[in-house]
């Protein structure tokens, strides 16, 4: 699979009457009824939100058949110091397309800081920086990304698509991605056994 890591341009919301809840920051979790079965069971970092759409990356999904040292072997990388970190399935659109969600400790003039934990950056010189042992302290590489258009993430979450739960490093960096649907749900105190499709959402 030919990937790629390109600048990434976010919209970031400018207008002060956006009547939404900002929820950029956060994590989505994918209710029990969730009918698009690529986020099953998904727990998505939201990197951007506003009246214009919004963009997160899947945190708890994994490609079996690439690895950091992989994805820097096509990208034509010296491998360096790169373990054998997983890729992410960051999400249906785009999926040639690499991210890397980590510690705002590391922060380029292409990097979107997301607020004082988080950041965003999707170019090469962040996987050269990893490489080399230069690069962010935490961090999770994904291809692929979530992408809603205007109004869209608003009315999925009004439906009950989606819960809304705030992140935490092990939850977003953690490895035991397996279990981070039922973590996430249980921060809110509720378990999957007591969701359905008409719960409310929080």
């Amino acid at each position: 699979m030919k990937t790629s890591l390109a600048n990434l341009t976010i919209c970031v919301m400018s207008d002060d009457d956006w009547n939404g809840s900002d929820l950029t920051g956060t994590l989505l979790v994918a209710m029990p009824s969730m009918g698009d079965q690529r986020f099953a069971r998904s727990v998505i970092f939201l990197c951007a939100h506003s009246r214009d759409g919004a963009m997160g990356l899947v945190v708890n999904k994994v490609l079996d058949d690439l690895t950091l040292p992989s994805l820097l072997e096509q990208l034509s990388l010296d491998r360096g110091s790169a373990d054998d970190e997983p890729i992410h399935f960051g999400g249906p659109v785009e999926t040639s397309r690499g991210f890397v969600l980590h510690s705002a400790d590391y922060v380029q003039e292409s990097t979107l800081v997301i607020n004082d934990q988080m950041a965003l950056t999707a170019t090469v010189e962040v996987l050269k920086a990893i490489a080399g042992g230069e690069g962010p302290e935490r961090k999770v590489l994904a291809l692929g990304y979530a992408g809603w258009s205007a109004g869209q993430l608003d009315a999925e979450i009004q439906a009950n698509g989606w819960l809304s739960v705030p992140a935490d490093d092990e939850l977003v960096f953690g490895a035991e991605h397996e279990h981070k649907w039922e973590r996430a749900l249980a921060k809110l105190g509720v378990s999957p056994a007591m969701l359905s499709g008409e719960a409310g959402h929080a």
